[in-house]
């Protein structure tokens, strides 16, 4: 009978002749205060680091009791380190006027520092869709490069295996992964308007499927028009743009179309206006009565006027 190997995992030498504090003190020993003039920002680092309301309270948080938790660096091979984790705590500590970050030091490749960097920063309350959008893309791509696999079987890591990955990790579906990554493809007017609220998802994604010059001509019309294209008016831009229709001419005819939430409305409420009405007019006959009373009421003010002038 072939021997059960036990769950018992064994330990290491170094738990077998090491102490807990001897332990603890070497991890600590990863953790030094870094001259600030030594660091240099992670490449194409996909998150805003803003000199806001709420950096004003992390600067003085650290003014009076230091950088509490570590911010993160990989050494690089010029003996420099690049931040990985903590860029928002650089920045307080420049403008605390300190001069050293305190960090810890980790032993991470390229791909695994990418991995960890969109991991940490996805702690923060408030993403915009732009930072989302790169930061999926730049996990995606390191997921990939990796090569790993998220099963049990043997199947290498595909884009559809990779994205899985990332909409279990963060929360999003996988279409709506799909959806933050195509927005890396908007020019950056477009993509600002993303952030602002100004143009919603869906027709952001249709419009990240035409060319430089096409999605310009719609921000330049979103800017001439002042006003954003539906999901309907992208779809039928994307389609022209595929059959090689869509030029600058037919983006300003589309754009320039009056879409239904952009008509000036007039709300009148039920129950006010029907307890002016007689109860003799019926339902559908109520908004003809309704203007051939204000039509009454404008001659009415138009004879007083006229008295009141003589």
């Amino acid at each position: 009978m072939a021997e059960r190997k036990s769950d018992f995992a064994l330990p290491t030498l170094d738990d077998l002749f090491s102490t807990q504090q001897e332990r603890e003190d070497a991890k600590l020993e990863k953790i030094r205060n870094i001259p600030l003039e030594l660091i240099d920002d992670f490449p194409d680092h996909p998150f805003h680091v803003r000199d806001d309301e709420d950096m004003v309270q992390l600067v003085e948080s650290i003014k009076a009791n230091g950088v509490l938790t570590p911010a993160v660096l990989r050494q690089k091979e010029d003996g420099r380190y690049e931040l990985v984790s903590g860029h928002r705590r650089k920045r307080a500590c420049e403008l605390a006027g300190l001069t050293t970050l305190r960090s810890e030091i980790k032993d991470l490749t390229r791909d695994e520092a990418i991995v960890y960097m969109v991991e940490s920063n996805f702690q923060r309350t408030t993403i915009l869709p732009s930072e989302k959008a790169f930061a999926y893309k730049m996990r995606l791509d390191a997921i990939k490069r990796q090569g790993q696999r998220t099963d049990l079987t043997s199947r290498p890591v595909g884009t559809k295996l990779s994205v899985s990955k990332i909409a279990s990790d963060v929360g999003d579906s996988e279409r709506q992964v799909h959806r933050y990554i195509r927005l890396t493809n908007l020019v950056p007017e477009l993509l600002q308007l993303v952030d602002e609220g100004r143009v919603k998802m869906r027709p952001a994604v249709e419009l990240s499927y035409l060319d430089e010059d096409c999605q310009r001509d719609v921000a330049l019309q979103i800017d001439i028009n002042d006003c954003t294209p539906s999901h309907d008016q992208t779809i039928r831009m994307r389609k022209m743009f595929e059959s090689g229709k869509l030029t600058a001419e037919a983006v300003e005819a589309i754009m320039s179309e009056e879409k239904p939430n952009q008509r000036e409305r007039i709300v009148l409420h039920g129950d006010r206006v029907r307890s002016l009405i007689p109860k003799s007019v019926k339902l559908k006959d109520t908004e003809d009565y309704v203007c051939k009373a204000l039509e009454h009421y404008r001659r009415y003010l138009r004879s007083r006027a006229e008295r009141d002038g003589r």
